[in-house]
């Protein structure tokens, strides 16, 4: 008689994985999972373990510089990734991530040199990957190569149309180069798809810039807004939105804007001179002459302080301190002096 046992090929397949998966896989699985919830220094010390169980394991390498770049290590990542190089030399995961952590800690030369090279890898390969690309578009831009900077974006979106990064980074190429609708265009594209609760406000800043260039300035106001509520107090935007709202029409929104913008930083010749713009078209003409000269003092080269100053002093009968600020201006570069000297001043 033959027995016959009955096993379970559930049980056996779980009994066969768990006895053939090695140790240092395990280790590096749990490693992974910690990486996944962002708990990035939880994580290098497991992966060390993993390492001491596999002295050669240089995916684990990888994944040890990967936390460290995000942890902004870049020199304990640079030593990691050179373990790994040696253990595995011209693998796509070490080149590419030496071309990130060099990006990140500003060494651009050799930076493309590991993401070129994980180019040509990529390419025998046959590996699609939106953050090699994402990364290349990145120093390109930084480069001034703009058209192949945009190239490389638009490749990132390709592989990965969820990348806001890639679509930002699309839309202030759009915006350097000049291309405002396009900017807008991609913009739009991003911030539809970005997450609600987590908005990416350098998207509204950048839009409500390009905005303010296609002379949408209601549209900029209204970017500012956003990006003053996430960012709130920041100089810079609280400066751009006054000057929004001053081709708005909104020139007492303008002042409290610029206001704010003094107490800040009371050393910014522009806020002084918006804020004159703004009085001045609210009729405060004393105080925007005050502003002015505020202006002018900390930059005494201020040749649109001077061009404005002088439409102030026509607006109070000041013809000839009017034409004096415009020869000014002239003399300093301002290009719509000439043409009003000529009208007026001669």
């Amino acid at each position: 008689m033959v027995l016959i046992w009955l096993i379970s090929p559930t049980l056996k397949g779980q009994e066969v994985s768990a006895d053939t998966i090695p140790e240092h896989e395990k280790i590096y699985a749990k490693a992974v999972k910690l990486i996944d919830s962002a708990k990035y220094q939880e994580a290098i010390p497991v992966l060390k373990n993993a390492i001491k169980e596999k002295k050669d394991y240089w995916e684990a390498y990888n994944k040890m510089a990967f936390c460290k770049i995000k942890l902004k290590d870049y020199k304990g990542a640079e030593k990691d990734l050179k373990k790994a190089e040696m253990i595995m030399p011209l693998n796509f995961e070490t080149t590419k991530l030496n071309g990130i952590n060099y990006y990140l800690n500003n060494k651009f030369s050799e930076s493309k040199g590991a993401i070129d090279s994980a180019v040509e890898i990529a390419k025998d390969e046959k590996i699609d990957d939106w953050e090699l690309f994402y990364y290349r578009s990145l120093l390109m831009f930084k480069g001034k190569s703009y058209k192949a900077a945009l190239g490389a974006a638009e490749s990132a979106v390709e592989i990965n149309p969820k990348c806001i990064d890639c679509m930002v980074l699309k839309g202030e190429i759009r915006f350097v180069t000049k291309e405002y609708n396009y900017a807008i265009k991609e913009l739009n594209d991003a911030i539809k798809k970005m997450p609600a609760e987590t908005p990416d406000y350098k998207a509204y800043k950048l839009r409500a810039k390009a905005k303010f260039e296609n002379k949408d300035y209601k549209g900029a106001v209204t970017d500012w807004n956003v990006y003053l509520d996430g960012v709130p107090g920041e100089e810079e935007a609280l400066v751009a939105r006054g000057a929004a709202k001053i081709e708005s029409k909104d020139n007492t929104g303008a002042i409290a804007d610029l206001d704010e913008a003094i107490k800040i930083n009371a050393k910014n010749p522009v806020s002084f001179c918006y804020r004159a713009v703004a009085k001045s078209e609210n009729k405060a003409f004393q105080e925007a002459l005050k502003d002015y000269e505020a202006a002018i003092k900390l930059k005494f080269d201020y040749a649109d302080a001077y061009f404005n100053r002088a439409a102030t002093k026509m607006a109070i009968k000041d013809k000839h301190g009017a034409c004096d600020d415009l020869n000014k201006a002239d003399g300093l570069g301002n290009t719509s002096a000439a043409q009003i000297i000529e009208r007026f001043c001669k």
